[in-house]
């Protein structure tokens, strides 16, 4: 197909106009990252102003990235920025949420050879920690009421974090830490899907990243770099590996075990049995509190309104639809359960058989498993509807390995829209979530016009991509 002139104006860049544009986005990322961490001390333009000038730099940064032409020195850029936006938010005190509290604090018990399980942190036999704790137990949430409700996996790194030292920079420095291993796995899959290296940036300079690793160290750092471990491991067809690192990241946050299907290969049966044996040694050393392993997370199904449905904002619009005022909750369950079966079932039937050695140019740029990790990943967001930022931020790996416009407008719009004043429970959040699926939806509609037009399709993109990792590496 012959271009317009406009669209060969687009590409009629040089390496050194794309290096420029990306240090100018990228001080900009950096001075709203400083405003960030100041914000709440010294209002100037609000949370809603940083995230939102933030999501429009980040998506300036993405279309020069995957349009324009590179060179060495822009991956150093890329990577130089990633780490000044990080360091940063590494010695402010997390004020967005205090999650990391809790980490900390179940590591000190931990040290203290106590099960983080058994006792609340207000418990009475814990007293004798808070008095050399104070700071950390002041800023824990739940502490009179809610057991732990984190996985052996999480609680394992909470105790190395607390080796180190129990204060909530060693805690975020091993969340730091978590990240460096996720962005060397995607370096890892991006010359094997035959891409340029400068596509890091779609993670690495992701705003929400920032804020919810960098700035409040959530755990589910360590998530994403164990799940983009296991689908390193996967394309790489090395099935012990894969069931490691997915046992890994389902031991510290649940949730991950969507991703089965995508991983799972016809005929293996090492993956599968890697990870049951990996869920169930981690269990192993917590044991002796017997149900109390499994922490508040019943209780925190009841709080988040997801046993009564009130959670899930699909189900709450179409009660709004006439004739469905009163439709129960286990339909939408089955709902929900037809959905992901259905992606699962397209995930066995095409990633399952997929041998990674004897893919076509085009299928290796874009393999089934990843893009069935994706839809899986992405599909169970949208179904149970998250209230926090940092539940979806184990998207944005699988963003920057299946870059597309329904998931990257619904990261951005999830970013900003929960940092203003529609983020408070009740018609305000019904609103908030109406324009966030609204967005998607709309998204999605743009995507499959685009298609149309092939210049501005992803294979287009990947293609140029792959010229210039050729050229750079002839240099």
């Amino acid at each position: 197909m012959k271009m317009s002139p406009s669209l060969l104006s687009l590409r009629d860049g040089r390496p050194w106009m794309t290096n420029v544009a990306l240090c100018l986005f990228g001080v900009g990322l950096l001075v709203l990252t400083r405003q960030f961490v100041t914000q709440l001390h010294h209002f100037t333009i609000g949370f809603s102003g940083c995230s939102g000038w933030s999501a429009i730099l980040y998506i300036a940064s993405i279309i020069v990235v995957l349009t324009q032409p590179s060179d060495r020195a822009t991956f150093w850029i890329v990577i130089g920025f990633a780490i000044a936006f990080r360091l940063i938010t590494l010695f402010a005190d997390p004020f967005l949420s205090t999650d990391i509290y809790r980490y900390v604090w179940d590591g000190i018990v931990q040290h203290a050879h106590i099960s983080p399980y058994r006792y609340v942190p207000g418990d009475p036999a814990l007293s004798f920690l808070r008095a050399p704790n104070q700071h950390i137990f002041d800023h824990i949430n739940r502490r009179d009421y809610a057991h732990t409700i984190y996985p052996p996996i999480a609680q394992m790194i909470y105790w190395i974090a607390t080796l180190l030292s129990p204060t909530i920079l060693a805690m975020k420095t091993v969340m730091f830490g978590f990240e460096c291993l996720t962005v060397g796995a995607l370096l890892a899959l991006l010359k094997k899907l035959r891409r340029s290296p400068v596509q890091i940036l779609l993670y690495a300079w992701c705003p929400l990243l920032v804020w919810e690793i960098g700035g409040a160290g959530h755990i589910d750092a360590a998530v994403f770099a164990f799940v983009t471990l296991a689908l390193l491991f996967r394309y790489r067809e090395q099935p012990v590996l894969t069931g490691l690192f997915l046992g890994l990241a389902v031991m510290t946050k649940f949730y991950p075990l969507v991703l089965l299907p995508a991983v799972y290969k016809r005929r293996d049966w090492k993956m599968p049995a890697t990870l049951i044996t990996v869920c169930g040694l981690s269990y192993l050393p917590y044991l002796s509190v017997g149900k109390l392993v499994f922490g508040f997370l019943f209780g925190y199904t009841r709080e988040e309104g997801i046993d009564s449905g009130a959670r899930f904002f699909l189900l709450d619009w179409a009660q709004t639809l006439r004739g469905l005022e009163h439709i129960p909750l286990v339909l939408y369950l089955i709902f929900c359960a037809a959905v992901l079966g259905g992606i699962s079932l397209w995930a066995w039937s095409r990633a399952s058989k997929e041998h990674t050695r004897d893919l076509t140019p085009h299928e290796v740029q874009s393999p089934a498993l990843l893009r069935a990790a994706m839809l899986l990943a992405f599909a169970m967001m949208l179904l149970f509807s998250p209230h926090y930022p940092w539940y979806i931020v184990w998207l944005i790996p699988l963003f920057t390995l299946v870059p597309n416009l329904p998931l990257l407008a619904y990261l951005m719009s999830f970013f900003y829209l929960f940092t203003t004043s529609l983020a408070d429970p009740g018609p305000k959040m019904f609103l908030l979530n109406e324009m966030l699926y609204g967005t998607a939806v709309l998204a999605f509609l743009l995507s499959l016009a685009l298609r149309r037009w092939p210049a501005l399709t992803a294979s287009f993109y990947l293609r140029e991509a792959e010229q210039n990792m050729k050229l750079e590496q002839l240099d």
